[in-house]
């Protein structure tokens, strides 16, 4: 904006503070549209660097991809060993994402908004714990008077409760009569194994792990020494013997009816182990 000469200023004291504020006027302007050019021009960078990450990642799983396929035989790569490969270049990434948020509040909030708008509904038969943060005062400032409620924010997390051993107590009281000639008391209950400590629920939990999970059983004795209890991989194998000799009714019945079928699948994908000489464990 070009500034008016001495002698081309009006002499009329309306019409200079009209040209003055008009200068102002179209100073502000300039300087709102300076900021928002700003704002703009961040926004890029900020979208710039967050492309250019997720470019540098893509050509990353791209060379993977090209390794595990078309590479030399002893540099390719098994599909499990690229599962890895990719999830150590993820967390890595997400990583270098956390520290940036630390730094940069602007950007916190951005990725918050986004994450809000995708992450999706959680499924509805989870149990839900609701948790209810009141205000510190519901006292209104100006008159005093008690607030009501008028609305409220929901927001859901996806939780873990971690297993948790327990030890269940059986007690069987023993009943007399003042003549002393008869005592009676409850029947003790029949157990997968008798004499032995587990309950149903933990050979149960035990199986699923090492069939489904594909989770040998001397990592589970690591787990459960964590918890301080110490128990032998045998053991835990004779567990799971017995709990197959319970099954094997329910075995022959599934089997009776598959071979009853007119066609047959199978899932034959190998399961691979670091040990083969554990994989009876």
């Amino acid at each position: 904006m070009t500034t008016a000469l001495p002698e081309m200023l009006p002499c009329d004291p309306d019409a200079l503070r009209a040209m003055i504020l008009a200068e102002r006027a179209g100073k502000r302007l300039l300087i709102e549209e300076r900021d928002r050019l700003a704002v703009e021009r961040d926004a890029i960078v900020l979208e710039r660097d967050e492309l250019t990450a997720a470019n540098e990642k893509l050509h990353h799983l791209i060379a993977q991809l090209r390794r595990a396929h078309f590479g030399r035989k002893s540099e390719r790569l098994s599909e499990d060993q690229l599962i890895l490969a990719l999830e150590e270049l993820e967390t890595a990434s997400a990583k270098a994402e956390a520290e940036e948020e630390k730094k940069d509040e602007e950007l916190k909030r951005e990725r918050t908004k986004k994450r809000r708008a995708n992450r999706g509904a959680l499924p509805a038969h989870l149990p839900r714990i609701e948790q209810v943060i009141e205000p510190e005062s519901t006292v209104c400032p100006c008159c005093g008077k008690a607030m009501h409620v008028i609305g409220e924010d929901r927001s859901e997390r996806l939780d873990k409760v971690p297993a948790q051993l327990r030890v269940i107590v059986t007690r069987r009281p023993k009943y007399g009569c003042e003549c002393e000639e008869a005592v009676v008391q409850a029947p003790a209950p029949r157990r997968l194994i008798e004499g032995g400590i587990p309950t149903e629920e933990l050979v149960a939990g035990i199986v699923v792990s090492k069939y489904a999970d594909h989770l040998p059983l001397y990592r589970q004795a690591q787990i459960l020494a964590r918890q301080g209890v110490q128990l032998d991989r045998s053991t835990l194998a004779a567990w799971v013997g017995a709990a197959a000799a319970e099954l094997e009714p329910l075995y022959d019945r599934l089997l009776a009816i598959l071979k009853s079928r007119d066609k047959l699948f199978a899932d034959e994908t190998r399961c691979p182990v670091l040990d083969r000489s554990e994989r009876l464990s």
